[in-house]
């Protein structure tokens, strides 16, 4: 639904995005995840057709957003991080305004704005003047004027930025329920952002992609190994060692030990599921399961893993670069 190959986009001398590619399939919710100025906003603005690409291809349902630009922004509804409101006009007025240009049909009009207001939950503001409007409406009506021609492809940028913790909770609920009706991309630097709402992410870090998963994908590929947490009632030497020799374990830690129970962190081999091993040696030792669970990589940890070691390997690579220079003007000069 929406795919984007090798895309480019500098401005002037500064290369803000450096082939990019990408895509999100029919009723995903794609997060697009980032620090500051890794080139989210550039990506979105090519995508929706606002900025023309430097190099590369984008396709929205299909249409090549620079060569069938009509077509595509037909099929795309957009909320940049600031809501493209009339703070001089009311709700209504304004929904109005924006399904008359972007081709609904007149019929069409009332039936439709009373859906979409009733969907993102406007309805009861929908005559008051959008300047009088809270962060958090004016947020759900800039939501409302990118659904209003029922589009394919919904592309939302910081979609919860200034909104407080209650209106953030309600766009979130309101994305999510998106989802399988729309293609949605979705860009933030906001981590629960994407565990709360996105089934699958993309991470760009300096213009360039670094990763693209889900996160749990994403803790496997980072961690090396399976992390399995275990609570039982047992001796905890005895459990340890016990637990140590089944097959796949690499090594196994204590955690917390109380009231005759402990809890271990078992470390087993990439890709290798060992939880029903682990949970028949502690019963046929005849020892009390109270809790076995996988454990990861929170999704703060693969952000920081993904964009500090691709800034560490490129800093690391100027300074080698330097030091190469330095040692060959030594050599020109001895």
């Amino acid at each position: 639904m929406i795919e984007v190959e090798h895309l480019t986009k500098r401005y002037g001398p500064t290369l803000a995005v450096s082939d990019v590619s990408f895509e999100a399939q029919k009723g995903e919710v794609l997060g697009f995840l980032g620090p500051n100025g890794a080139g989210k906003t550039t990506t979105m603005r090519v995508i929706t057709g606002y900025l023309p690409p430097t190099d590369g291809r984008v396709r929205v349902a299909g249409y090549d957003v620079a060569d069938e630009p009509l077509e595509s922004k037909r099929r795309t509804g957009y909320l940049p991080e600031s809501p493209p409101v009339y703070p001089d006009m009311t709700v209504q007025e304004y929904l109005t305004f924006v399904a008359r240009i972007k081709g609904v049909s007149r019929r069409e009009i009332k039936p439709r704005t009373d859906e979409i207001c009733a969907r993102v939950a406007i309805a009861d503001v929908r005559n008051r003047q959008i300047g009088k409007l809270s962060k958090g409406y004016r947020q759900r009506v800039g939501l409302a004027q990118a659904l209003i021609h029922n589009p394919d492809v919904l592309v939302l940028d910081e979609p919860t930025a200034g909104l407080d913790p209650k209106q953030i909770i309600e766009t979130r609920e309101l994305i999510k329920g998106l989802a399988g009706q729309h293609t949605v991309i979705l860009s933030t630097h906001i981590l629960p952002e994407v565990s709360k709402t996105c089934q699958r992410v993309v991470v760009i870090n300096a213009g360039t992609i670094v990763a693209v998963g889900t996160p749990d994908e994403l803790t496997r590929r980072l961690q090396g190994f399976e992390t399995v947490m275990i609570t039982a009632e047992a001796p905890a030497a005895e459990v340890m060692d016990k637990l140590q020799r089944v097959t796949g374990v690499n090594w196994v830690e204590p955690r917390e030990a109380s009231d005759g129970r402990v809890t271990l962190e078992i470390h087993s081999e990439k890709g290798k599921d060992v939880r029903a091993e682990l949970a028949r040696a502690i019963v046929e030792s005849g020892w009390k399961l109270f809790e076995l669970k996988t454990s990861g990589l929170s999704l703060e940890d693969i952000f920081l893993k993904l964009t500090t070691k691709d800034l560490g390997e490129e800093s690391e690579g100027k300074s080698k670069e330097s030091e190469d220079r330095s040692q060959e003007s030594e050599g020109k000069r001895l």
